[in-house]
């Protein structure tokens, strides 16, 4: 720290020493701080936890892809279906095959819920056991 007192040299004189002295005590602060927290942290349950993995999913030929456009429209593959009877009719045919089929749901951002609901309720009305999804994996950034 640096003071001059009673001093009869230029008052304008700059005093180029720096004042550590707060910075120690928030550092200190910081310390005390870290000191109690870790503990804490540390002593949590041990718990192994699952690892992420992304892989693609592959689709297979037996596999019922069905996708619904933003007017409610359903489509087997390519094909339209006009109404649910024909496509519950489909899906009990394919419910029959052992090992049965998943059926993979493509629904488009704008599409109402009721019709993908529809979708979802005439497969399990058809006794289809497995129903995915189908979505556009995020962006790598």
């Amino acid at each position: 720290m640096g003071m001059t007192v009673n001093s009869d040299d230029n008052d304008d004189e700059v005093i180029g020493t720096i004042n550590t002295t707060p910075l120690v005590d928030v550092m200190l602060v910081l310390l005390i701080i870290f000191l109690i927290t870790i503990p804490v942290v540390t002593h949590t349950v041990p718990v192994k936890l699952p690892e992420e993995k992304s892989t693609p999913y592959a689709t297979t030929p037996e596999n019922i892809q069905l996708a619904i456009n933003k007017n409610g429209d359903v489509f087997w593959n390519e094909d339209y279906l006009p109404n649910q009877e024909i496509l519950l009719a489909r899906l009990k045919v394919e419910a029959q095959k052992r090992p049965q089929p998943e059926v993979h749901i493509r629904g488009d951002q704008l599409t109402r819920f009721d019709a993908i609901d529809q979708v979802i309720s005439t497969t399990k009305q058809a006794g289809i056991g497995k129903i995915a999804f189908v979505t556009t994996p995020p962006a790598s950034s």
